[in-house]
């Protein structure tokens, strides 16, 4: 078995992958009967010259390999007929922007592994950069605050591409009395909590947020059962919610005229109210004046995260008066940070814990044997056709 690290070829530019030079060698170690390359790369954040240093074989071409890895969708073009990759497909949703990808992947026989769809057998996700997200994303919220009222200057995560310098950065604010929400809680949450926990924030509870909040700067966290409540007055139940959105409201209104930045990591679905209304942006107890929509679901839970940023043009502005996509940094404005792939601007950090997951967790299955089904279950495509899984993704190729 040949197993090759895919070069990132999306636009702008992924740093991440999936193995960091020390962990390939680690690999390599424990199963010596895989031969392991690595794709050439400009841009990945650990060197061909890092890998080489190792002796782990850097190449031009991977179409010898069995598996191959990667981070980001792989360019039609570049797909190669008639391998198992692994990847973020961003598919089973089915994300319209991708309908041809899977459909390349299918036309050539290509078996398709999700990072996002390998689970546990009780369904709690292996993989993921969600963690890493929330980070980057609490991160640039002071980077759009810094901005917006001019009170300090913050560089990109990614020119300082290293944790421990940006939460460094960060602890040095002066942020006075801001108050800060942010809502989830999952791996994204799990990674805003760890900034402003570094940060020093004092955290209080929802309800002291807007009764009683501390002196200092301070934040609180939102989560389903904090935001939704059902339309009955019925008592909460989380799998009620779960197969009941329509039954539910939002009462994210209460925290409006409390709240200066927003830091939003909540999972959302279509079928979810969205946290306010786009007409409430016109009152004046909406005083939020930054949005961090990590989520990053345009016209979602954020009804005015309006588009999908980058990490070099992160922000974009709403104009409260004329309610519409502005530039940002207006004295009407409230700005919006919604990078779409907010773990590349730490992709060192990032990569090297989501190898360490991969080497633990999945790459012995690869190697040996899957008693638990796991990549079995992940597999979205083989020989040219949908798995059982996955086959409701039919209507959605036929478009």
């Amino acid at each position: 078995m040949k197993i090759g690290l895919l070069r990132e070829w999306k636009e702008p530019v992924d740093k991440r992958v999936a193995l960091s030079p020390d962990q390939c060698v680690l690999f390599i170690n424990k199963f010596p009967e895989i031969e392991l390359v690595v794709e050439k790369s400009p841009d990945r954040t650990f060197s061909d010259t890092a890998y080489k240093k190792l002796g782990i074989a850097v190449v031009s071409d991977v179409s010898d390999c069995d598996i191959l890895f990667g981070i980001k969708e792989v360019p039609i073009e570049k797909l190669i007929p008639n391998k198992t990759y692994f990847f973020f497909s961003h598919t089973i949703k089915k994300q319209v922007y991708n309908r041809d990808l899977l459909r390349a992947i299918l036309e050539k026989n290509i078996t398709l592994i999700d990072y996002e769809t390998l689970t546990w057998s009780e369904g709690g996700r292996i993989l993921g950069f969600g963690k890493w997200a929330g980070i980057a994303g609490a991160y640039n919220a002071f980077l759009t605050w810094g901005k917006k009222t001019d009170k300090f200057t913050l560089p990109p995560a990614y020119e300082t591409d290293d944790y421990e310098e940006s939460i460094r950065l960060l602890s040095e604010l002066d942020l006075n009395r801001l108050r800060v929400v942010f809502t989830g809680n999952g791996r994204v949450a799990d990674g805003i909590r760890e900034v402003l926990e570094q940060m020093k924030l004092k955290e209080c509870s929802p309800q002291e947020f807007i009764s009683q909040p501390p002196r200092n700067a301070y934040f609180t966290q939102l989560t389903s059962w904090d935001l939704y409540h059902r339309k009955d007055g019925g008592s909460w139940d989380i799998q009620h919610f779960y197969n009941n959105h329509e039954a539910y409201c939002c009462e994210f209104d209460n925290f409006l005229p409390y709240t200066d930045i927003l830091i939003n990591g909540i999972y959302w679905e279509e079928s979810m109210p969205p946290l306010f209304a786009v007409k409430d942006t016109k009152q004046s107890n909406f005083v939020i004046k930054v949005i961090a929509d990590i989520t990053c679901d345009v016209q979602g839970s954020v009804p005015i995260t309006m588009e999908a940023t980058n990490i070099y043009n992160p922000t974009f502005g709403w104009s409260k008066s004329e309610q519409k996509q502005v530039a940002p940094f207006g004295e009407d404005t409230i700005d919006i940070m919604a990078v779409t792939n907010l773990p590349t601007e730490l992709p060192k950090n990032a990569s090297e814990e989501f190898g360490s997951l991969l080497l633990e967790h999945i790459l012995p299955l690869v190697a040996r044997k899957d008693k638990q089904s796991i990549l079995k279950r992940a597999t979205i495509t083989t020989k040219g056709k949908l798995t059982e899984n996955y086959e409701y993704l039919t209507d959605f190729i036929n478009g």
